[in-house]
């Protein structure tokens, strides 16, 4: 039910001027492609940052954490820094005569012309004739490996923290995008490709949870690894720092550069996959045209396109954003040098310790390591963005206009319907129906016949409010369906389409859909009425057979039955049927047709039919034309008026005739 049946769908087509690309070919011919949107990163970044603002507790634990563990860490290379002091002044100490105060071993060395080994003595605080001290050295050390541990176990609860966090995140995200769909109306689902759609709440969502858990764990500990290195380095040496933070400027302009030209193309690269989950999900639902209408090379070649589409993007989108890495890494490099070198002749002068020095080459690097992981989760980060982007839009489509806050209820359930000069219309420029009254008792049984793109099944879509009025109002037991509630309308309502659909599970449950709440003996009293019964009990697990979404293991005929006993279930005032026997055979149809009539005892029906020796019988024949009732009467009444109804039923058997 979530698009107007074959005979309206011409209609809506041509309205939007795509029915001439689906007629002569198979049914993924003419597909349109869903609307492009220009990047919009910073927004989009920022509406799916505020959808963390619920776990803004668990935020907030997760920055002390990420704080106590960056700052653990931090720490580390500095007192290493201290532990090869210890070890350095040993070695030097060792190798100077015993007894002499360091003082004196400075005035020895520089009398004996040798500054640098003067300018180390002082800088290291070297005891001549001492060895190194290992008992300070285990303390430094084994308080080395108690900070890393310490700050492992904070990151690794912060990892946890962070990861349920996006998990939940997404979780509602999910759920959000779950009853926007169900709040769409049915035009927007006309405009789109199941699989563009599909596309969105499957892949798109998975993508997002995947950057999330990819990039706020790296980014938040990279960002807090980047400001403690940068307080230890000035705390070691300014200079250095100065120098080394030289490069941010340069770091921040290529990021920037580099991520501009690709974010265009990882949206891009999501647009392709979505057009190409289309294509792929239109031809295997319809595989069996594919091949009976001999189209597996214009499908194939179809496919290559796109997929050659989405493999451009990609790597676009990777390559673009890929540069990064390695531009980050060769600045860093760069960086490295300068400092090593500088760092050198600053030991050299005396000016600072060698610990010091090998303490801000592992800054140095710990600094450049987090920008570098910062720039090489851009990429994962502008495809999560591209990604929620595309979800957003859909979260923003424009939806059915809401229930009413206070809604009106039938105070019967008779199945009375009557439309009041109803006018509708697809598109504001495209005029459908209009000023069209009719009623319909309690009881009667309603056929609507006429052309295909008459406004058949439009008249029932409009009666369970499946698109609104633009003009009169339908009334259901005296009700205007406009102050109802949707569900409480369409719970009264029964509904057989002529594209029959079955649920993946058993033969049970897809009548039980119909009526959850149904006993076993009313489950299989419908099945009897609608002669279900018959041919489930030919097969090996009976009514617990399992049959797939497109009810592949059983015939057309048997999926059409189920579908009616489904309907039967519901026990509904008010039974709309879509040509609900095209399906079956001619003795089952008889058979069916006896069900049915016993059925519609004290329920209006609503019947579509283009075979007209069905509905023979009904009580009411609407003969539709444009969107307008051009006669109406009983089958032997319209026969004698020799009108719209009399051709129609002169030219169907005439062809029966002609082909026999």
């Amino acid at each position: 039910m979530s698009a107007p049946a074959k005979q309206d769908r011409d209609t809506v087509e041509a309205a939007r001027g795509m029915a001439a690309e689906r007629r002569g070919g198979p049914p993924w011919g003419g597909m349109g492609q869903p609307a492009e949107k220009a990047s919009d990163f910073w927004p989009s970044l920022r509406r799916l940052a505020a959808r963390l603002a619920p776990e803004r507790l668990g935020v907030v634990a997760v920055l002390v954490l990420g704080v106590v563990s960056v700052t653990l860490n931090v720490i580390g290379p500095y007192l290493l820094g201290v532990a090869t002091d210890v070890i350095f002044a040993g070695v030097v100490g060792r190798g100077l005569p015993a007894g002499l105060s360091a003082e004196q071993a400075e005035q020895a060395a520089r009398a004996a012309g040798d500054d640098t080994i003067a300018n180390l003595i002082v800088a290291q605080d070297v005891v001549p004739g001492a060895g190194i001290d290992f008992p300070a050295l285990s303390i430094v050390l084994l308080g080395v490996i108690a900070l890393y541990l310490a700050a492992s176990v904070f990151g690794y609860g912060q990892g946890y923290l962070l990861n349920g966090i996006a998990a939940r995140t997404v979780f509602v995200l999910r759920r959000d995008v779950e009853d926007k769909i169900n709040r769409l109306p049915l035009r927007y689902f006309d405009t789109r490709q199941r699989g563009e759609v599909l596309s969105r709440v499957t892949n798109d969502i998975d993508n997002v949870q995947t950057s999330l858990q990819q990039t706020l764990s790296q980014l938040l500990t990279s960002l807090l690894t980047i400001l403690g290195v940068l307080v230890m380095m000035f705390v070691v040496s300014p200079l250095l720092t100065l120098i080394a933070l030289v490069t941010i400027p340069l770091t921040l302009w290529l990021t920037k550069a580099i991520t501009s030209r690709s974010q265009p193309q990882f949206v891009a690269q999501w647009r392709h996959t979505g057009r190409l989950n289309g294509l792929i999900e239109e031809s295997f639902t319809g595989h069996e045209l594919v091949r009976v209408f001999g189209r597996r090379a214009q499908t194939e070649r179809e496919f290559a396109e796109r997929n050659a589409e989405l493999f451009g993007a990609s790597f676009r989108a990777q390559f673009i954003s890929g540069i990064i890495m390695p531009t980050m890494m060769f600045v860093g490099n760069l960086n490295y040098v300068v400092v090593a070198v500088i760092g050198g002749l600053r030991v050299a002068s005396g000016s600072l310790s060698l610990g010091d020095v090998q303490a801000f080459i592992q800054y140095s690097r710990q600094f450049t390591q987090p920008l570098t992981q910062a720039a090489s989760m851009a990429n994962v980060l502008q495809s999560g963005v591209a990604s929620a982007e595309r979800v957003f839009e859909l979260l923003d489509a424009e939806e059915q206009t809401p229930d009413p806050a206070v809604p009106a209820r039938r105070t019967q359930r008779r199945g009375r319907v009557e439309f009041e000069h109803v006018a509708f219309r697809y598109l504001p420029d495209t005029p459908l129906i209009e000023d069209l009254s009719l009623v319909a008792e309690p009881g009667q049984t309603v056929a609507i016949v006429g052309p295909t793109g008459a406004g058949k099944t439009t008249l029932v879509n409009l009666i369970l409010r499946f698109y609104e009025l633009d003009g009169g109002r339908i009334t259901l037991d005296g009700v205007d369906i406009a102050a109802m509630e949707r569900a409480d309308l369409r719970s009264g309502i029964g509904m057989v389409l002529q594209d029959t659909w079955l649920f993946g599970g058993t033969i049970r449950d897809n009548i039980a859909y119909g009526n959850p709440d149904a006993t076993p003996e009313q489950l299989l009293a419908a099945a009897e009425a609608t002669y279900v019964d018959r041919f489930v009990r030919s097969l090996p697990e009976g009514y617990d057979t399992v049959i797939d979404e497109e009810g592949s293991n059983v015939s057309a005929g048997e999926k059409q039955l189920i579908t009616i006993a489904r309907a039967f279930l519901a026990d509904p005032s008010l039974l709309i049927l879509d040509e609900a026997t095209s399906s079956v055979d001619t003795r089952t149809e008889v058979l069916v047709q006896r069900a049915m009539a016993a059925l519609r005892s004290d329920r209006t029906s609503f019947v579509i039919a283009h075979r007209l020796s069905t509905i023979r019988d009904a009580d009411l024949i609407l003969v539709m034309e444009a969107g307008a009732i051009v006669e109406q009467g009983t089958h032997e009444e319209l026969l004698a008026a020799r009108g719209a109804y009399c051709r129609l039923y002169n030219a169907q058997f005439a062809a029966a005739a002609t082909g026999n």
